[in-house]
């Protein structure tokens, strides 16, 4: 039994230390969180699709549509050269000011949140594609403060991406989604740590944002509300409110146990759980696949996550480690939060799972993300030369 544990663990090994590792991890746990968001979307929407338009596929159609867009725009992205992304970096923040700009004048209310574009059958959310525009702003302004740093030039890393941060965080509240502006705040802060910034000013700085995010949240009733139904959202008092969709989450997690009730056979999305395709969608793995149903999700992030972050560790250029690790950081925030919500921890605040919600925007706004990681990793000269061999003896 140890020998064939060795085996297996020297297996393992030898996999993680080829140049193609982290490449082929990313691309087979995206592809199969896609898979099965597929899947759980067809199964999540389907009494709901059947309502609204009389087509149980309605959603799972647009659905495969958003994912199919979203993979063809990747295979182009992916073989960008750095120069054009470094250009996209150069104009993301007028980018982002401008569309974050556009729900404000012309936007949609959706549940509370203006952040909306309705374009004829479909909407548009433009903060989903605002965090990439960010993320590269980032990573191009950090450069140019390790560079002045180097140069023996007064530089802040804080300063140099205050006015970015500060302009998407004011615009993304500005349309009430105080979901997005917390993963807009964490991945700059994930940046910045990775910047060697000061800990005691960037954790400061980030206790300011957790009080005015606290005082947004605790001034308003309906969202104060929400955090009184994390504490038990089976109060009488906040049930039938705050507390109808933390409420039925659990109770589609619990009813699933060890194996679950089977895919489709959900009984909570019918008309129970609000959002079970989009925000709650784990509630619905969890009745339906059950307990191994959800560790699998889990384990496919952790598997997405930890490669994404080999590739920002294995490259040299500055710009493309501080960008990778902003995708990485993109990914933790976006799944713990949602995962939070649906277990109860945090008060609901809209936050899609990245590849399996439904949900155009965010697809293909995830599917661009790891397109630029892909780029980096493929033109690592490791994996580069292992390709060339491949096609040499092929």
């Amino acid at each position: 039994m140890k020998k064939i544990v060795r085996e297996k663990s020297q297996i393992y090994a030898n996999f993680l230390s080829r140049p193609t590792a982290s490449y082929l991890l990313i691309i087979g746990s995206a592809g199969a969180l896609a898979g099965l968001g597929l899947v759980m979307v067809l199964s999540a929407s389907s009494v709901m699709a059947l309502s609204e338009s009389g087509n149980t596929y309605s959603i799972f159609l647009k659905q495969a549509l958003f994912l199919a867009l979203g993979i063809g725009i990747s295979a182009v992205t992916m073989r960008m050269k750095i120069s054009h992304w470094e250009s996209l970096a150069r104009i993301a923040l007028p980018f982002g000011v401008v569309v974050l700009s556009l729900p404000i004048f012309f936007g949609e209310s959706i549940n509370g949140n203006r952040n909306w574009i309705p374009i004829g059958p479909f909407t548009l959310q433009p903060s989903e594609f605002a965090k990439l525009a960010l993320i590269l702003y980032c990573a191009l302004n950090l450069r140019k403060h390790l560079l002045r740093k180097e140069k023996g030039l007064k530089s802040s890393a804080l300063g140099i991406v205050t006015i970015g941060t500060i302009s998407f965080l004011t615009l993304i509240l500005l349309g009430r989604d105080l979901g997005t502006a917390v993963i807009v705040a964490g991945i700059v802060f994930g940046m910045l740590f990775i910047s060697g910034i000061n800990l005691r000013a960037l954790f400061g700085i980030s206790s300011v944002f957790v009080f005015a995010g606290l005082a947004l949240a605790l001034t308003e009733p309906a969202r104060f509300r929400r955090f009184k139904a994390v504490i038990d959202p089976f109060a009488p008092e906040v049930y039938k409110l705050a507390g109808w969709q933390p409420a039925h989450s659990l109770m589609s997690l619990a009813s699933g146990g060890l194996f679950g009730v089977g895919i489709g056979a959900s009984k909570q999305k019918w008309a129970n759980l609000a959002e079970a395709h989009t925000d709650f969608i784990f509630s619905v793995i969890g009745e339906e696949m059950g307990l191994l149903g959800t560790v699998m999700v889990v384990l496919l992030f952790a598997i997405l996550i930890f490669a994404i972050f080999r590739v920002a560790i294995a490259t040299k250029d500055i710009f493309e480690k501080y960008a990778v690790t902003g995708v990485g950081c993109w990914m933790i925030l976006q799944v713990l939060v949602n995962l939070m919500t649906d277990v109860g921890i945090v008060p609901v605040i809209g936050v899609t799972l990245p590849f399996i919600s439904y949900g155009g925007s965010s697809l293909i706004a995830n599917c661009l993300g790891l397109s630029f990681v892909l780029n980096v990793a493929m033109r690592n000269p490791e994996y580069r030369a292992t390709r060339k061999a491949r096609k040499v003896t092929a």
